[in-house]
């Protein structure tokens, strides 16, 4: 029992030590191999994540994807932080997924592994992900846009799934989100034809929430997250989980939820403290309570 506790609290202190190392990788600038990690805004109160793959336009590894699950992570628990964005650079946000990973393997590998499911990452993160979208956002580049809960692109910014010029077809979320996000039509066209849309088409068709000049789409979309990041961070997971829950319920079942959170954050500090600085004229304190 004895050796048995010894090793529980040894395990406990190298989860420890692996997070505090971790920590201070991205608080020094992130020490990834395929990430550039940081806080940014001017009380460092978003999380920073850019993608560095620059010769692969940023295709998604399998070990830059597993990166990306650690440094949201960490983001997601640190109090500090009340939002988080992610970007490429202007040239390619993602080009794709990886293909010299994916050609060699076989179905009994995709189903074995279950491969691309550990990208879900993005899409389950409790505090907002933002995408900063710049250049090319194809096939899984587009899919780890759509996964992430605002979208801003720069006015340069292509969004397509050619898989199907690939001989596949999506396999991260690309066929449902897209679907739910521009109607059947457009991405019925786009994913049998493998065409891309335009910053502006995206806007159009309900794909993203704003478009900029290429210079300034990441400036911008920190100054969401910096917003974002003012409110309680308490309450805002409550209202990313009740607006998610529309993609997934129906109607009644989507209301129900919302009302179950509604009324929950009349149990909170924050609900409490939000409404008095309404009533008393000044700024709320919130303490994510």
């Amino acid at each position: 029992m004895a050796t048995m506790s010894f090793l529980c609290r040894a395990a406990a202190f190298s989860l420890r030590a692996s997070r505090s190392n971790a920590v201070r990788a991205y608080s020094a600038g992130g020490q990834y191999q395929h990430l550039l990690v940081e806080k940014k805004g001017e009380q460092k109160n978003v999380g920073f994540i850019q993608l560095n793959r620059p010769k692969a336009l940023n295709a998604l590894c399998d070990a830059l994807m597993k990166e990306l699950g650690q440094a949201l992570d960490l983001f997601v628990d640190d109090p500090t932080v009340g939002a988080i964005v992610l970007t490429g650079s202007e040239k390619a946000f993602a080009a794709g997924a990886d293909i010299k990973e994916m050609e060699k393997k076989t179905f009994q590998d995709c189903y074995t592994e279950n491969f691309l499911s550990h990208w879900n990452c993005v899409a389950t993160a409790q505090k907002p992900v933002i995408a900063a979208v710049n250049g090319y956002a194809l096939g899984g580049g587009c899919e780890l846009a759509m996964m992430c809960d605002i979208i801003y692109a720069g006015e340069k910014a292509q969004f397509g799934q050619p898989e199907i010029l690939l001989g596949t077809i999506p396999g991260a979320g690309g066929t449902q989100r897209l679907t739910k996000a521009v109607g059947k039509s457009l991405a019925m066209e786009m994913v049998l034809t493998g065409d891309r849309i335009s910053a502006q088409e995206a806007k159009a068709a309900g794909l993203v929430s704003k478009v900029y000049p290429v210079a300034q789409v990441v400036e911008e979309a920190i100054k969401c997250g910096e917003k974002i990041a003012s409110n309680s961070k308490l309450i805002t997971a409550m209202a990313k989980e009740a607006v998610n829950g529309a993609f997934e319920l129906t109607l009644a079942e989507g209301n129900r939820l919302e009302k179950h959170l509604f009324h929950s954050t009349f149990s909170t500090n924050d609900r409490k403290e939000g409404m008095s600085a309404f009533l008393e004229k000044r700024k709320a304190n919130f303490t994510d309570q």
